[in-house]
């Protein structure tokens, strides 16, 4: 049996991969309802549905809704449909924030070339071999997994820099329309008595990278909305905290240009010897739902096995 009953929904806004699918799933098998909104094109709704159905299967009320969660009209296509679907006495008690939707264009171009480019060159001269031999068996060992050669492994990011628009987007995306969502649904009276709001961040909110600079900002923004919500909303029942996982090999992760890179980083310097993975940060999302976590408010949790202090 469960720890949650079927009155208590979870809000999963970005649901149909990576950590919102699997935390939609453990508090499904928890007990408690379910709505998740998502953005797929039709070419991925067989895999997505069979996931929607594993989560159905539980035998308690489910909404999937394919949808544009950053829009006005698909904010009010969501409250509408758990405003009838939570009904007669169904109350949001999650609402986790999993939205993937960011720029990753650089902010300036590259100075030149790769600084891998004369050690390269140098080992294949070592070798015998010309540096177009290297750069593919590089690229071919990066292609399997193999850490020192994903680090070896250039980085592509093409010419196109990021400007306002592209900046300001993914701010609001990936930022501050968790504080949209959590003004809506209380305006609209859906939330519970006792409800937890949950924002995903990641190490990109202390560390640079090439192209990561709107998403850092996001994650950045994310994390300050996050605080104010604990302290305004606080006070009417509403705790907000922030995970930040573990480099996790996610849809999400495999866009980021040296995603590959980052991969290999992380297996290298972590204490405990892998990846994280989604169901690692989906049991903690079930944790912070939990009563006994009522005191837990304003909070990052790191969820990464240690990777972040190694």
């Amino acid at each position: 049996m469960g720890r949650f009953s079927e009155a208590q929904w979870a809000v999963v806004l970005g649901g149909s991969s990576g950590f919102g699918l699997a935390a939609a799933k453990k508090l499904g098998a928890e007990g408690m309802s379910v709505c998740i909104v998502h953005r797929d094109r039709r070419g991925a709704m067989d895999r997505v549905s069979r996931e929607f159905d594993a989560i159905r299967a539980h035998g308690h009320p489910f909404i999937s809704l394919n949808t544009d969660a950053l829009t006005p009209e698909g904010m009010a296509k969501v409250i509408e449909a758990l405003t009838v679907g939570m009904q007669p006495a169904g109350k949001v008690r999650v609402l986790l924030h999993s939205i993937a939707y960011g720029n990753l264009k650089p902010i300036v171009a590259a100075a030149g070339p790769s600084a891998l480019g004369q050690p390269l060159d140098r080992l294949a001269g070592a070798l015998g071999l010309s540096r177009v031999q290297v750069d593919r068996a590089v690229q071919h060992l990066a292609d399997e997994g193999e850490p020192i050669f994903q680090v070896l492994n250039p980085v592509e990011y093409g010419d196109a820099l990021i400007d306002d628009e592209d900046m300001a987007r993914t701010i609001y995306s990936m930022g501050t329309s968790l504080l949209t969502w959590v003004q809506r649904l209380f305006a609209a009276g859906l939330f519970a008595a006792d409800a937890r709001v949950i924002g995903l961040t990641s190490e990109g909110n202390e560390v640079a990278w090439r192209g990561y600079a709107a998403v850092a900002a996001a994650k950045a923004a994310l994390e300050s909305v996050s605080r104010a919500i604990a302290v305004e909303f606080g006070p009417l029942g509403i705790r907000s905290n922030i995970v930040q996982p573990g480099v996790t090999d996610t849809p999400a992760l495999r866009v980021i240009p040296g995603s590959g890179r980052m991969k290999a980083g992380a297996r290298l310097r972590n204490p405990l010897g892998r990846l994280t993975v989604p169901e690692d940060v989906a049991d903690v999302v079930f944790l912070l739902s939990l009563d006994e976590a009522h005191w837990m408010n304003g909070a990052l949790i790191r969820v990464d096995g240690g990777e972040h202090v190694a």
